[in-house]
């Protein structure tokens, strides 16, 4: 089981933005928990001709999460 100590292991960050050097095991315990919470994502799509808004709200701080 992959044992995390969040404020030691994480430097309490509140989301994961990119994953390097895990074991695969690690991963696929991971996806195994992750598919047990009540995960409600909200979307927000911009359309090609709207990517430069898309990149100005990124950069003002203006999305929560990712947008696409």
């Amino acid at each position: 089981m992959l044992r995390l100590d969040y404020s030691r292991h994480l430097w309490l960050e509140k989301e994961i933005k990119s994953v390097a050097n895990v074991a695969r095991c690690d991963i696929e315990e991971f996806l195994k928990l992750a598919a047990q919470m009540p995960i409600i994502p909200e979307v927000e799509e911009y359309s090609l001709d709207e990517a430069n808004i898309a990149l100005v709200d990124l950069k003002e701080g203006k999305i929560r999460g990712a947008k696409y």
